[in-house]
């Protein structure tokens, strides 16, 4: 499945990134404590998540995720947008919640994929 696609099996939008839509992703993550996104740490992964705080920008770069959809109707900062940017990775968002977000996204076919390991 391409981020595209992801974006728009969940209703959501683009908040940056837009052009990179074309990444295919294999598998996602979805969390609002980041220690539980570092135990997952997979392959072209997309994270979904509820947290809005430049943590999870440092935490996508750290584990070379580029791809973060924000549930809930949460929206990034400015701030979070620009880190974003500057280190390659998509943000988009859904008004939809995490439940239903990774439902959708397992019954379109996003299953796992390989563990990389750090």
């Amino acid at each position: 499945m391409i981020v595209e696609e992801a974006v728009k099996l969940l209703d959501g939008q683009f908040f940056s990134g837009e052009k990179e839509a074309g990444l295919e992703i294999i598998s996602a993550c979805g969390a609002d404590l980041m220690s539980d996104v570092m135990a997952f740490v997979k392959d072209r992964v997309l994270l979904l998540t509820g947290l809005v705080n430049p943590q999870v920008i440092r935490t996508a770069e750290l584990l070379d995720i580029h791809c973060i959809i924000f549930v809930r109707g949460k929206t990034p900062s400015r701030d979070m947008i620009d880190m974003a940017e500057e280190a390659g990775i998509i943000l988009a968002g859904t008004k939809l919640p995490m439940f239903l977000s990774c439902g959708k996204l397992y019954e379109a076919g996003l299953k796992g994929g390989g563990t990389r390991r750090i």
